[in-house]
């Protein structure tokens, strides 16, 4: 391997990534692991060329094999999905959102969207620092204390307020998503109805949650989580869209280029491709309903020690656990876990009471661990090692580490994160974790 001599910092670095994820239980749920032929697509020569444009209507020569990519992955995402335009250039899912808003709103518009601790997303109208909050008007609607969606209150907001697109999909969201519901309420006050399913795409494609389409104009997801490609996204057009406006589809490839991106890059084109064609099997929707079982049957392992469930258990991928009941927060529990080599992350809860940085929430998933090879079995065994760490760390949160002093409040987690790295327990749980995870 060249890289090895010309660059053996970076060559050591990407080696012991690859031995941290080979040994560690990878349960972040946007994460996932990406097929040997989507990473071999990545490293082609395909990276080497620029093709600003589209197939058949670029501004550089020598793009014959190119456009055919495009095109393939094109028709892939049309067939996959069921439906008459796709557009596969956007760089990610965040970009791809921002390419909808830019082809259908205006600067002041209204926009709608769930409400970040509830489980939204920062380009759903999160206000203040992000740029669909700064340069829209936005509406957030939220859960209820039980973590479900109150359509009553969403439609009587959403006449309110007459949003320009009305936004649904989310990213710490454990049940399924009534999306004829969302699609029923921007009907009636005129909006466009964008469903972000970048968590659940490799779902809706395995047929284990049922699809936006028959109810949304626009469909955005991102390639690289549920349904194990590249890192890229996808934006989709519906009938329904085309129906409320021909120009759609061309209104969203003008937002892409010249609007917003310049070149796709072109080995991620392919990629995205070859993920669409895995996903279309008989194997990948198999795949998607171990997705599922594992996440159902984790979450009922771990409720069974005590810990409560946002939903009260699992429909999808991840998992969203409340911890106040257990007296420490996501912060600790991240690191604790990470120390024995369960890999999450911290996230806000319906009414959270701390913050984005010290919530009251740890979000999990399965596709990752499914990728692997995983099974019901394992969830238990996973969901033991999770409790035995929890309950090592709360006996090690200092007394002031929610102090008001704020400079304490920084020395008491420090001591935590040092006290926990130490710890013996906490060890033998990686061994125990390392001991499973070079299994699959």
């Amino acid at each position: 391997m060249k890289l090895k001599s010309t660059d053996p910092e970076i060559y050591k670095l990407i080696k012991l990534e690859e031995k941290r994820q080979r040994e560690t239980l990878q349960m972040i749920p946007s994460e996932n692991i990406a097929t040997p032929e989507v990473r071999e697509a990545l490293g082609t020569v395909l990276v080497n060329k620029y093709s600003e444009g589209y197939p058949g209507k670029r501004y550089y020569q020598g793009q014959e094999f190119s456009d055919d990519i495009e095109r393939l992955a094109i028709e892939r995402a049309k067939t996959l999905f069921d439906v008459p335009f796709a557009n596969v250039q956007p760089y990610s899912g965040s970009p791809a959102n921002t390419a909808v808003y830019f082809a259908l709103l205006e600067p002041g518009d209204v926009i709608m969207g769930m409400e970040l601790s509830s489980g939204g997303h920062l380009t759903h109208g999160h206000p203040k620092v992000t740029f669909s909050g700064r340069y829209f008007k936005s509406v957030q609607y939220t859960v209820e204390k039980n973590g479900s969606i109150d359509f009553i209150k969403l439609e009587e907001l959403a006449l309110k307020y007459k949003p320009k697109i009305i936004v649904s999909g989310f990213t710490a969201f454990p049940k399924i998503i009534n999306f004829k519901k969302f699609g029923q309420i921007a009907d009636k006050v005129g909006a466009w109805h964008l469903a972000d399913i970048s968590h659940i795409a490799g779902l809706v494609a395995g047929g284990v949650h049922p699809s936006p389409v028959p109810y949304a104009h626009v469909v955005t997801a991102t390639t690289h989580k549920t349904l194990r490609g590249p890192r890229g996204a996808i934006i989709l057009v519906t009938e329904k869209g085309l129906k409320k406006d021909p120009e759609l589809g061309e209104k969203i490839n003008k937002a892409i280029i010249p609007g917003l991106q310049g070149g796709p890059h072109n080995n991620t084109t392919a990629a995205i491709a070859i993920c669409l064609k895995t996903a279309a099997t008989t194997k990948f929707k198999k795949y998607a309903e171990q997705i599922v079982k594992n996440s159902q049957a984790l979450a009922l392992a771990l409720k069974g020690y005590g810990f409560e469930m946002v939903s009260g258990g699992s429909e999808n991928h991840l998992i969203l656990i409340d911890l106040r009941n257990k007296k420490i927060d996501g912060w600790c529990a991240a690191w604790a876990l990470e120390y024995a080599g369960i890999v999450v992350n911290r996230n806000t809860v319906p009414g959270e009471t701390g913050s984005a940085f010290y919530p009251s929430g740890i979000r999990l998933g399965t596709p990752a661990i499914t990728s692997r090879g995983m099974k019901e079995k394992e969830m238990k065994v996973i969901a033991g090692y999770f409790n035995e760490c929890i309950n090592i760390a709360i006996e090690l949160i200092p007394q002031n580490i929610s102090s008001s002093n704020k400079d304490a409040a920084k020395q008491a987690r420090k001591a935590f994160k040092d006290a926990a790295q130490k710890d013996k327990a906490i060890k033998e749980i990686r061994i125990k974790v390392k001991k499973l995870c070079l299994k699959f």
